[in-house]
């Protein structure tokens, strides 16, 4: 695996797991190994398939609705955070519950609440259906309506232009984020901004780095699964930046070969909820190829870490046990 003249690898730094998605990964191994199998989880823990694969095969069961649970079972929600409405859901389907939503996500879910109590309108930057927006959304339907993009804005409306805030899912691309805002601003100058950036630290930083990236490299590879949003906004921050094309992949062995015609530099990057064992195999796919010499694109240097749920501190067993047994009987649970 020598390198061939004139062929390299710029290596995105930072890249893969944030904080966020780490806490989440290790709530759900730290359950398993403290409670044993099985763990529910509701939605994916993280959108990455090889993730979701390796805790299945510990034990973690991952269910789409909260009913599918059996009482008296404990139930994990995944670092995209959920609607109030789970938690009642989970409480009356006689589960314990461990909350893995990623501390930057509940932030946001405490503005929204902390708003609609002020009446403002709020306006949620972000993509329809994905969990994160979901969960945010269920924290005052009555205040809050979705603005996918900048296509969007036009359709609008307020009750008072002058009570009016804008929110955003935290794994938006930067860019279009700021696109959006600027055209609700135009059409509402008295647009309230949250007292600080919704779009999460890690989010920015790998975006930084492959902007980096784009003006050197005729293709860039993101490592990430294709609901990941954040892996997804890479690509799109990897083209806008000047680079040729752009790919995403789960694994290696989805790369193809096509790719690298006439390709003296390739970016590679991963999405943060990607364990760096994927890059480390795609890197290896093109060293044998001859893309052995790498080169390291350092964007910023990150240390936040966030501590375990609280849930994790107690003895869920138990709890859940005492749940079915003050509610009668550990049949199907209740509608």
């Amino acid at each position: 695996m020598t390198a061939s003249p004139g062929r390299r690898v710029l290596l995105a730094a930072p890249r893969g797991y944030c904080a966020g998605v780490d806490r989440a990964v290790i709530a759900v191994e730290k359950a398993l190994e403290q409670y044993g199998a099985p763990i529910y989880v509701r939605h994916e823990i993280v959108h990455n398939k090889y993730v979701v694969q390796t805790l299945e095969k510990k034990g973690a069961v991952f269910v789409e609705r909260t009913e599918e649970v059996p009482p008296g079972n404990i139930v994990m929600f995944s670092a995209h955070g959920v609607a109030p409405v789970v938690h009642e859901e989970a409480e009356r389907g006689r589960l314990a519950t461990i909350d893995a939503t990623c501390p930057l996500v509940t932030k946001v879910h405490k503005e929204a609440v902390r708003y609609a109590k002020e009446d403002y309108d709020i306006l949620l930057i972000g993509h329809e259906g994905h969990e994160e927006v979901i969960g945010t959304s269920g924290e005052a339907p009555d205040h809050i309506q979705l603005v996918d993009g900048p296509e969007d804005v036009a359709k609008v409306e307020v009750r008072d232009p002058e009570r009016v805030v804008w929110l955003s899912q935290t794994t938006l691309s930067v860019d279009e984020t700021m696109e959006t805002v600027d055209a609700l601003k135009t059409k509402f100058p008295g647009l309230v901004s949250p007292p600080s950036d919704d779009i999460c630290y890690a989010t920015q930083n790998r975006q930084l780095a492959v902007k980096q990236m784009g003006a050197e490299a005729e293709l860039v590879i993101v490592v990430g699964s294709r609901n990941s949003s954040n892996s997804k906004r890479l690509v799109e921050v990897a083209k806008l930046a000047g680079a040729r094309d752009a790919h995403l992949v789960d694994f290696a062995d989805e790369i193809d070969e096509v790719w690298l015609d006439g390709v003296s530099t390739v970016g590679v990057t991963s999405g943060a909820s990607v364990p760096d064992v994927l890059v480390e195999q795609v890197l290896e796919w093109l060293a044998e190829r001859g893309y052995a010499d790498v080169e390291i694109v350092k964007a910023a240097e990150e240390s936040i870490t966030f501590s375990l749920p609280k849930e994790l501190r107690r003895d869920l067993r138990d709890e859940a046990a005492a749940l079915v047994a003050e509610r009668g009987g550990s049949g199907a649970s209740e509608e």
